[in-house]
């Protein structure tokens, strides 16, 4: 605690942003630099609250109080410390993590959250601008081989683990870069492709192989890179999206927001070799109120449409905790992202009936219909349409962002034989699937879910990894971890 009083004397602020009405011109990063009196004061807002919270809603368990005490202090070599301990990413985490540490903040119960997501951010940023984020390779090797395939935020995480333990790493990915949806899915206006760069080259260096452009199951033998690896880790995410098989659905201009995002990635890194979506001019209306939504409303604002529209099927959130969503739960409320601040119109309760053609061939419009949403007697909401409330929104293209329902199972798992659950994800036991030596995490194993959540997710199955290559568990070496570090 840097200020017993800090939290009372000082508010909450953001980092300064570049006006909505510049900012949609380009796909940079649009969060402006901050003084050290700035960062000082934020920290100074962490209260000793006694039972840090924060703590048990990260999934990497970030010792937040402790690094905030040391931003306040002055010392960031102490606080990059205490950050790396638990998080092998935190500039990808400083940026796009909705930060469920901050809906947990004691400090949130009535007042406005500390600035934790900031403060990482803050961190790591001086971490590299003071050169202590440095490869050390390892010296003694085990002479263990691990395979990663997929270079999502889980496989980096286990690969980063795993060689830093002294095994040769080598991920493949199927995309021609690594990254997965984070170069791939988030916009280059969150998260730019040069931070995703700037740490693949100090894994590189490290000692962990990157081998791009080849799809296991397809380029190259699932069961040749089993036989030929100590251990295979498959981290290849919840690859499905959530369709909606309604009417009109085959219609040109209905995608997958994803198909959108990953091109417009691939667009923005010079990856592209022909235009696939036209939308300047153009009215896109986006199905789902998440960020993935949200990141389809802004990659549209800077590719120049004439509207945007999100739709959710869900009621309106209020703007405060419902009763019975207390704290610490995540607060149910109205969210604005960044994206919905530079324009754009977003309707709740409606419900997609069909997609509506003029010329027999393009989508022209979106046929909904108002729902109305009320608890049973048993306490759970339930919809129902409310007659009379039809209308056609009018469009010219459809993104649908409604999440990601399992891995793909054609393919490398269907040859595998891997076990699926009842969801469709594949089934382990301390992260091993039931094919001996091959390792699940991530979305593939839990459904779609938080990049945080994957980083972690990729540190528990680089610790499963490595108690199994090794035969035992080393107990001085762990004694002195985090309980979810490696």
């Amino acid at each position: 605690m840097g200020d017993k009083l800090g939290f009372k004397k000082h508010k909450r602020h953001a980092p300064p942003m570049e006006d909505p009405a510049h900012r949609v011109g380009h796909f940079k990063e649009f969060v402006g630099k901050t003084n050290e009196k700035f960062r000082q004061t934020q920290a100074a807002r962490c209260m000793d609250c006694g039972v840090p919270f924060c703590h048990s809603a990260c999934p990497l368990g970030n010792r937040i109080p402790d690094f905030n005490h040391a931003v306040f202090k002055g010392d960031y070599k102490k606080a990059y410390e205490l950050l790396v301990s638990t998080n092998n990413f935190p500039e990808f985490t400083g940026r796009i993590c909705p930060a469920p540490c901050e809906a947990s903040c004691v400090l949130g119960i009535n007042n406005d959250a500390v600035s934790i997501e900031f403060i990482e951010k803050s961190i790591i940023e001086k971490a590299y601008q003071e050169g202590w984020v440095q490869a050390q390779p390892i010296s003694i090797k085990t002479g263990k081989k691990v395979a990663i395939i997929g270079s999502g935020p889980a496989g980096l995480a286990a690969a980063d683990q795993l060689i830093d333990k002294g095994h040769d790493v080598v991920v493949y990915e199927k995309a021609k870069h690594p990254g997965g949806l984070l170069r791939y899915g988030i916009p280059d206006y969150k998260l730019e492709k040069k931070i995703i760069e700037r740490r693949i080259n100090i894994m590189k260096q490290k000692g962990v192989q990157f081998t791009c452009g080849v799809e296991v199951g397809k380029d190259l033998s699932i069961h040749q890179l089993h036989k030929d690896n100590d251990a295979v880790l498959l981290s290849g995410g919840a690859g499905v999206p959530r369709d909606l098989p309604i009417e009109g659905r085959t219609l040109k201009g209905v995608h997958f927001a994803m198909e959108y995002l990953g091109w417009n990635n691939r667009r923005v890194s010079v990856e592209c070799e022909k235009e696939t979506f036209d939308i300047t001019g153009k009215r896109v209306v986006v199905i789902g109120g998440g960020d993935t939504g949200s990141d389809c409303i802004g990659t549209s604002h800077r590719l120049g449409a004439s509207s945007v529209m999100q739709i959710e099927l869900l009621a309106k959130p209020p703007s405060e905790r419902s009763v019975d969503n207390p704290w610490p739960q995540w607060p149910m409320t109205l969210k604005t992202s960044s994206s919905h601040e530079e324009g754009g119109q977003r309707e709740w309760a409606l419900s997609t009936k069909r997609f509506l053609t003029e010329d027999g061939k393009h989508v022209s419009g979106v046929e909904v219909v108002k729902l109305r949403w009320e608890k049973d007697a048993e306490g759970q909401l339930r919809m129902t349409e409310v007659k009379g409330t039809e209308h056609t929104i009018e469009c010219d293209y459809v993104f649908l962002a409604i999440g990601f329902t399992k891995p793909l199972y054609d393919g490398m798992l269907k040859d595998l034989g891997v076990q699926l659950n009842e969801r469709g994800h594949v089934q382990s036991q301390d992260y091993m699937t039931n094919i001996q030596c091959v390792f699940v995490a991530g979305d593939m194993r839990m459904g779609q879910s938080l990049v945080v959540h994957a980083i972690a997710e990729g540190r528990k199955a680089a610790r499963a990894i490595d108690r199994f290559l090794k035969g035992k568990v080393d107990q001085v070496q762990y004694m002195n971890q985090s309980v979810l570090a490696l």
